[in-house]
C-alpha cells in the first residue's frame, strides 16, 4: 500500500465515525420535526389565534377589529346575572357541581378499587380489565348508554316498574335541575377505572420492606395505608387530579350524549357554552374569550403542580 492509499484509508476512518455520529444525532430530530411543527401550528398557533380573537368583535367570521377586554367584561357581568341566570352563570355553577362530584368520586372509587386489588385477591387478572373497560369507550358511547339506561320510559325505572316496583321513580335525565348529576354519574363510571390503574401502579411501587416494618410494629391495614402508603403515593394524587380536572373542564360530547343535545342549556358547561356561542350563535369573540378562560383554568391547576414537582427534583 502506497503512502497515498494509506492516507486515504486513514481519512476515511476518521470521517466515517464522525459522519455516522452526525447522522445519528440528526435522525431523531428529522423524524420528530414534522410532529413538532404540527403541534406548534395546530396547538400553540391556534391557541394564540383564539387569544387574539377574544380581543376582537368577531361574529360569524373572524375579524381583526380590536375592542380590548370588552368580551371578558361581558362574561364577568354575566357571571352575576342570576335573575334570570345567564348561560355563563349556569355553566359556572354546573362546572362546580360536575367538576367537584366527578373529581372526588373518581379519586375515591379509584383509590378504593386499587387498594382492593392490591390485596392480591384471586381473579385480579379478570377484575382489572373489567374496571378499565369503560375507558376504552368514547364519551359519546358512554353518554348514549347511560341516557338509555336512565331514561324513565325504557331504562331503569321502566324495568323496575315491570318487576312490580311501581312506586320507584328516577327521572333525573329528563329533569333540567338534575341533568348535570346524570352527566357526573356517566363520567365517574368511565374514568374511575383509569384512576384505579394510576393508583394501583403507585401502590405496587411502594417498597415492601416498609410495609413489613409497619406490620411488625403492629400497624393495622387501615393505619398502614392511611399513614404510610397514601402519603408515599401523594404525587399520584396530584397527577390524577390534574388529568381529571382537565377532562372535566373540556367535557362536551359527554354532556350532549347524556342529555340529548343539552335541551334549554340545563346542563350547560363552559365547553358547551363556548361551542354554542362560537358556531351556533355567531358570537365567535365571546366563544373565544370563554375558551381562553377554560385554558387559563387548566393552566392555574397545572402550573403550580409542575413548579412544585420541579422544585422538589432540584432539591
Amino acid at each position: 500500500m502506497t503512502e497515498r492509499e494509506a492516507a486515504t484509508a486513514m481519512t476515511r476512518r476518521k470521517l466515517g465515525p464522525s459522519l455516522r455520529g452526525y447522522f445519528q444525532d440528526w435522525l431523531p430530530r428529522l423524524v420528530l420535526a414534522p410532529s413538532f411543527l404540527l403541534v406548534l401550528v395546530f396547538v400553540y398557533g391556534f391557541n394564540l389565534w383564539t387569544l387574539f380573537l377574544s380581543f376582537t368583535n368577531s361574529k360569524a367570521f373572524p375579524t381583526t377589529n380590536l375592542i380590548g377586554f370588552t368580551n371578558y367584561v361581558r362574561l364577568w357581568n354575566w357571571t352575576f346575572e342570576t335573575d334570570p341566570p345567564s348561560n355563563w352563570y349556569t355553566a359556572l355553577v354546573n362546572m362546580g357541581l360536575f367538576g367537584g362530584l366527578y373529581i372526588f368520586f373518581c379519586l375515591f372509587l379509584g383509590l378504593l378499587l386499587a387498594i382492593l386489588l392490591d390485596q392480591k385477591i384471586r381473579g385480579e387478572g379478570i377484575l382489572r380489565p373489567i374496571y378499565l373497560y369503560p375507558l376504552a369507550l368514547s364519551f359519546i358511547v358512554t353518554g348514549t348508554a347511560w341516557k338509555l339506561f336512565l331514561d324513565p320510559r325504557i331504562g331503569l325505572e321502566n324495568a323496575l316498574h315491570d318487576w312490580g316496583w311501581t312506586s320507584f321513580h328516577f327521572d333525573w335525565v329528563v329533569d333540567p335541575k338534575m341533568m348535570i348529576y346524570c352527566v357526573a354519574i356517566a363520567g365517574i363510571w368511565q374514568s374511575s377505572g383509569f384512576v384505579m390503574a394510576m393508583f394501583l401502579a403507585g401502590l405496587r411501587g411502594v417498597d415492601g420492606e416498609i410495609l413489613k416494618a409497619a406490620q411488625i410494629d403492629g400497624a393495622s391495614t387501615y393505619q398502614t395505608y392511611r399513614r404510610i402508603v397514601i402519603p408515599i403515593i401523594r404525587p399520584v394524587f396530584f397527577s390524577a387530579l390534574i388529568v381529571l380536572a382537565h377532562m372535566a373542564i373540556k367535557s362536551y360530547d359527554l354532556v350532549l350524549s347524556v342529555t340529548g343535545k343539552n335541551p334549554g342549556g340545563a346542563a350547560e358547561l363552559p365547553s358547551t357554552f363556548m361551542y354554542s356561542y362560537t358556531f351556533t350563535r355567531n358570537q365567535m369573540a365571546i366563544g373565544s374569550a370563554s375558551a381562553v378562560i377554560m385554558l387559563m383554568t387548566i393552566a392555574a391547576i397545572m402550573v403550580p403542580y409542575i413548579y412544585s414537582e420541579t422544585r422538589e427534583q432540584n432539591r
